[in-house]
């Protein structure tokens, strides 16, 4: 195929060790959609959860990794808001450029509705959804018009997911309130960690979802906790799970 887009898959180290269905999908997803896919090999941690916490010093190596691994490549794709935006806003390598992905790496469903230009879709999901807008995408990326904005509204993961037939996505009262996840925020402050998921699991439940999506698993990771805990009957699937689905 002659003008077939190459990309770089991206997974991220807790999709890698806790989620790999996660990545699968997202791999065959993008091999549907004719995308060229290769998935470097050195490639570990990007390094945010050392710099979120204050300690880029120490993510210098998983970083220097990470630019070895990616460099080459004209696109990066994965399955994270949080780890494209840390890359592509927070990179901190001696003697490379801050914004060296910045144009090169992508969310998944920024990529197929910047790049792609996806028009439709051959997946089918008849089921009520909850979208959960995760922070890093939202407001990092602007993958979607956060609420606080006084502009028109876009948002480019719904806009992906209402290809998908039968699916129904369902609104939240709160619509991009953060979860209360924020990597080390939920130890160092568990009380009000916990208190935000309950609001959003709670919110999604009384609107009547029986599946939370997001485009960040961490995210989803946290509130699929908090549901089990409180015995909730709704699943948990990331966005690339039900846009590879055929149900």
């Amino acid at each position: 195929m002659a003008n077939q887009i190459k990309a770089a898959l991206f997974i991220p180290c807790y999709i890698d060790q806790l989620y790999p269905d996660v990545g699968v999908a997202t791999l065959q997803l993008l091999e549907k959609l004719g995308v060229k896919v290769e998935y470097p090999q050195g490639q570990t941690c990007c390094g945010q959860p050392m710099a979120n916490a204050g300690f880029d010093q120490y993510a210098q190596k998983t970083t220097a990794s990470f630019y070895e691994a990616f460099k080459n490549y004209d696109y990066i794709v994965a399955p994270s808001g949080s780890c494209v935006a840390h890359v592509r806003h927070h990179l901190n390598l001696p003697g490379v450029a801050p914004d060296t992905f910045e144009g090169r790496a992508f969310e998944l469903c920024e990529f197929m509705h910047d790049v792609l230009k996806v028009k439709q879709l051959e997946a089918s999901y008849p089921v009520k959804v909850g979208l959960h807008k995760s922070c890093h995408g939202l407001r990092g990326l602007r993958i979607g018009t956060s609420s606080e904005l006084q502009v028109p509204r876009e948002d480019k993961v719904a806009l992906i997911l209402k290809m998908v037939a039968g699916l129904e996505l369902i609104s939240h009262a709160r619509e991009d309130e953060c979860c209360g996840f924020g990597g080390t925020f939920a130890t160092a402050e568990e009380a009000v960690s916990v208190a935000m998921g309950n609001a959003r699991i709670n919110g999604y439940a009384k609107a009547g979802a029986e599946v939370i999506t997001g485009t960040d698993m961490s995210c989803l990771m946290h509130m699929e906790g908090l549901l089990k805990r409180q015995q909730i009957n709704i699943q948990i699937k990331h966005v690339a799970e039900i846009l590879n689905s055929v149900l």
